[in-house]
């Protein structure tokens, strides 16, 4: 298989030069999404939005690239806050409690202010 690269319709992917994911044989590389509703372009104030936003566009683009969210195999999570991990945990938790991914979390700050938690994922297409 040739290496893909997958869009997610972001402006900010063309301006900064990346892609949402690439492809690369079985496995899928799936850049730091924030909780932008790319049909708005709006940042929903809440974590709990953001991050539920997140995980709808990770689904998305995984699907679109022929993979799933049980292929996840490896997680990093940034949040700005660390009081926020109480919130952003249980969504998490909902999603992967049976795929249960490795995972990181990290306490940063972000490139825009409104920009609560970013979340970036490998995934492994399961072979047959």
């Amino acid at each position: 298989m040739t290496r893909r690269l997958v869009s997610s319709g972001s402006p900010f992917e063309k301006i900064a030069g990346y892609s949402r994911a690439v492809i690369d044989d079985d496995m899928c590389f799936v850049s730091g999404t924030t909780g932008y509703d790319y049909a708005t372009m709006v940042m929903p104030e809440r974590v709990e939005v953001q991050t539920r936003n997140i995980l709808g566009t990770i689904s998305t683009v995984l699907t679109d690239a022929g993979f799933e969210m049980a292929d996840i195999v490896r997680m990093t999570i940034i949040i700005t806050d660390a009081a926020d991990a109480d919130i952003v945990f249980p969504i998490l938790g909902q999603t992967f409690k049976d795929i249960r991914p490795a995972a990181t979390m990290i306490i940063a700050g972000l490139v825009k202010s409104e920009m609560k938690v970013e979340i970036e994922v490998t995934a492994r297409r399961a072979r047959p």
